[in-house]
């Protein structure tokens, strides 16, 4: 049997995705680990301490626990984070040091610091999925500080396994950061077909008290980054003027609360306070039921490096109008599953989702395609595929540094 410690040091896989900095990255962490576990790998997450109150140890099911490791204060944003990676890895290194393990797994770049320095210490495999790149996020509008530029930039030329969530992303780790592409595995996330597969959007709409009328749906946390003002901006823009939109997810990261105030004032300066229903962060497995309900769903997203909503919303069957960036690209069949859409200008959104809602039967077709393409994801396949990698690992040299 092998056994993984999985680091996850800004993100519990036990928060609820859309609050504070919980997003994607947790499905993953969460998924990941419960299937790895199915698969007979020991899986440890672990991740930083972030309420006074919690436990020190979480069995989640048999195989897969989830230990919390002090490391600053509890609250702290994940900005003042990466003074306390050194302590993070302080502290898995101790619990290792009682209970070692094969292979390290890191996510998100300042785990994949803390990851390095373990990997050294302790003379094991690192393997790491960054989920965003600073450098990616720059392109797009976002700069990231130089220090995290120079920490992946590091990290990735140690990294005994990068995992790629497609062949956007890894392109991107040769072109951007000078990746070996020999060290690179396309891992792509899964999605659980058991709660997220098509059903009937009227019950849906009925189980959650929603108007039965065209709808779109945005699912995301309130940051620039998601283009949650893009989407009100996109439905003041089309000609459909029955069309509601429904957004769920709650303020995330430093700009969160400003987004919040720039999403609430597009809102009231388009007159659209009777068409948008703000909904507050839903436990996972409810999400499909907001997909169910949706005409169409709308990811305006800046970057992404894969596009989970896009994938969660395709195995319900319902189209995808998504931004033509990162792992969108390859999720979403422009014109055969949905729509991708060049630039960011709300009215070339509202055009798309214009087609779709004004055509039934042609979204239902996509809506059936789309199901088709998601059928091909899941996370009993990204675990497998990690299984192997992880006993490969296991047997090897770790690589060094240049």
């Amino acid at each position: 049997m092998t056994s993984v410690a999985v680091l996850s040091l800004h993100t519990s896989p036990l928060a609820l995705p859309g609050v504070g900095d919980s997003g994607g990255m947790n499905v993953y962490v969460r998924e990941l680990a419960g299937g790895l576990g199915r698969a007979g790998v020991d899986v440890r997450v672990y991740t930083r301490r972030w309420a006074d109150d919690l436990p020190d140890r979480v069995v989640v099911e048999p195989g897969v626990e989830v230990v919390h490791v002090a490391a600053g204060e509890a609250e702290l944003a994940k900005e003042d984070l990466p003074p306390v990676v050194d302590a993070f890895a302080d502290g898995v290194a101790a619990d290792l040091g009682q209970r070692p393990v094969d292979v390290l797994h890191a996510n998100y770049w300042l785990s994949a610091v803390a990851g390095h320095a373990l990997k050294h210490r302790l003379d094991l495999p690192l393997v790491s999925t960054f989920h965003t790149l600073a450098r990616v996020k720059a392109d797009s509008g976002d700069p990231e500080p130089a220090a995290r530029v120079a920490a992946e930039t590091e990290v990735i030329g140690c990294c005994d396994t990068i995992c790629a969530s497609n062949t956007v992303e890894a392109a991107q780790l040769v072109e951007l950061y000078g990746a070996d592409p020999t060290r690179i595995e396309i891992v792509p996330p899964g999605v659980d077909r058991a709660f997220f597969s098509p059903g009937d959007r009227t019950g849906a709409r009925r189980a959650l008290g929603l108007e039965d009328r065209p709808t779109v749906l945005f699912v995301g946390r309130i940051q620039p980054l998601k283009g949650p003002v893009i989407a009100v901006e996109a439905l003041a823009a089309m000609r459909e003027r029955d069309t509601q939109l429904i957004v769920v997810g709650g303020p995330s990261g430093a700009d969160g609360a400003q987004e919040w105030r720039r999403l609430q004032a597009a809102v009231d300066r388009h007159g659209l306070r009777d068409r948008v229903r703000f909904v507050d962060a839903q436990p996972h497995h409810v999400l499909s039921t907001y997909y169910r309900s949706a005409d169409v769903v709308l990811v305006p997203s800046r970057s992404e490096s894969f596009g989970l909503v896009a994938l969660e919303a395709a195995a319900c069957g319902r189209p995808v109008v998504g931004a033509a960036v990162g792992g969108l690209r390859t999720l979403v069949e422009h014109g055969h599953t949905g729509y991708l859409v060049e630039g960011r200008e709300p009215a070339a959104f509202a055009a798309r989702l214009d087609d779709l809602v004004a055509h039934p039967a042609r979204a239902e077709h996509m809506g059936r395609a789309a199901a088709e393409l998601a059928a091909g994801f899941s996370w009993s396949t990204t675990s497998a595929r990690l299984r192997r990698l992880y006993a490969d690992l296991a047997l090897r040299t770790p690589t060094r540094c240049a």
